[in-house]
């Protein structure tokens, strides 16, 4: 989806959620020290752990209701002349992808899935994660527990009071322009970024909250964009603190239930605290990451009626900030493309890409070998490109 800035910020989305890899690391480390390994899992590890991430660690349940939304089958879409059992085979093959769903006019065009996982389990989304957060934020605004994008964090979250994220706004958050200093140097064992959740639980505060409220402003709040991973956990608990609801909770009762997942999903919290991480930690299953895609398709609708702020949609699936590829950008926590498509994306190959345009939803869900790379970054665009392509043939054959 986006070249060599956006590799390195997809990795840095999410570099903090995993399990020791041997027991005895784990009776020795702080859950904090365990979320840093998953870049360094072997294989096998990572295509066995990342469907069991919310029973290894402590988690909030989203509950699904008895209303199920469903996915109805659709005409199997072709990829370059072949069905699933071809090109998508081999592009999940080569890539340890554990499953992919397409939907086109909410119909399942393509499915399968691979590595021994099927329809009921739950995957890890990695940042994924992220742009549900911002999504329930475009929630809470509409529900009036935000009142306005240009309230302070100060305002909903006392402790930041007297540091640098007093006066910045909720839309400065969600762009990362917060101008407060932050180091994301990953090279640099002293860097913020490597430091986060390495200190000890302080005053009973997330780890982020801990961390971020001593750091010194650097620039201007609103006049300069720095990437920021802890800001991301900070937006969760931001969303946490105006609702008094646990991220889980009120995805479940805002869009969970009423929409019609199939299944329970679950968001990992943070060991200080108990709050759930905004930036990462929510497993769901593959079904029902697509069907977060059509909610997302369906311009954030339920029954008719909106459930997400206007305000936030106008802001969220457009560009904002800029990366180094002229047809990409940053949304609120969405990357966006100047087709008018978006997608949530994390490490590893997940990724949920809506592409209104087509009507089209990708769901995508795997175990890279490598958390990203050019090369790993490239075959999902082709994928995505290929699943156009023939939606643009199907198309152009009927009017002919």
């Amino acid at each position: 989806m986006c070249p060599t800035l956006c590799i390195r910020l997809l990795t840095t989305l999410c570099l903090f959620i995993a399990l020791p890899s041997i027991a005895s690391e784990q009776s020795t480390q702080t859950i904090g020290q365990q979320r840093e390994g998953v870049l360094f899992w072997p294989q096998a590890q990572r295509e066995a752990q990342f469907r069991r991430m919310y029973e290894r660690f402590p988690s909030d349940r989203a509950a699904h209701g008895t209303q199920v939304h469903a996915l109805p089958q659709g005409k199997p879409l072709l990829l370059g002349g072949q069905g699933a059992s071809g090109l998508l085979a081999g592009y999940m093959d080569q890539h340890h992808l554990a499953g992919v769903m397409v939907l086109q006019h909410g119909r399942v065009r393509l499915q399968r899935y691979a590595l021994g996982f099927g329809p009921a389990q739950r995957w890890t989304s990695f940042s994924v994660a992220k742009s549900v957060t911002s999504t329930l934020l475009g929630v809470a605004l509409q529900q009036g527990y935000i009142r306005s994008m240009d309230d302070t964090l100060g305002s909903y979250i006392p402790e930041l009071r007297g540091s640098a994220y007093a006066e910045v706004t909720v839309q400065q958050l969600l762009t990362m322009t917060s101008g407060v200093h932050w180091n994301e140097d990953y090279a640099d064992a002293k860097s913020d970024v490597a430091q986060m959740y390495m200190h000890a639980c302080i005053d009973g505060q997330a780890h982020v909250l801990s961390y971020l409220k001593k750091q010194p402003r650097q620039w201007p709040a609103g006049t300069h964009w720095n990437y920021n991973t802890a800001e991301t956990d900070l937006l969760g608990i931001l969303v946490q603190r105006a609702t008094h609801r646990s991220l889980a909770a009120y995805l479940s009762q805002t869009i969970w239930q009423p929409y019609g997942m199939a299944a329970d999903a679950y968001w990992i919290k943070d060991e200080c605290d108990g709050s759930d991480t905004g930036g990462s930690g929510l497993s769901a299953t593959l079904g029902d990451y697509a069907r977060l895609g059509q909610f997302m398709l369906d311009g954030g609708r339920i029954a008719g009626t909106p459930v997400i702020a206007k305000a936030w949609l106008d802001g969220a699936l457009r560009r904002q900030e800029s990366v180094d590829d002229p047809d990409r950008g940053y949304g609120y926590l969405w990357w966006t493309d100047t087709d008018g498509s978006y997608a949530a994306i994390g490490i590893f190959g997940q990724m949920v890409y809506v592409d209104p345009a087509r009507q089209l939803v990708i769901a995508q869900v795997g175990a890279w070998p490598h958390a990203t790379s050019d090369a790993l970054v490239a075959a999902r665009r082709e994928f995505v490109a290929a699943v156009k392509r023939a939606v643009d043939a199907e198309r152009k054959s009927s009017t002919h």
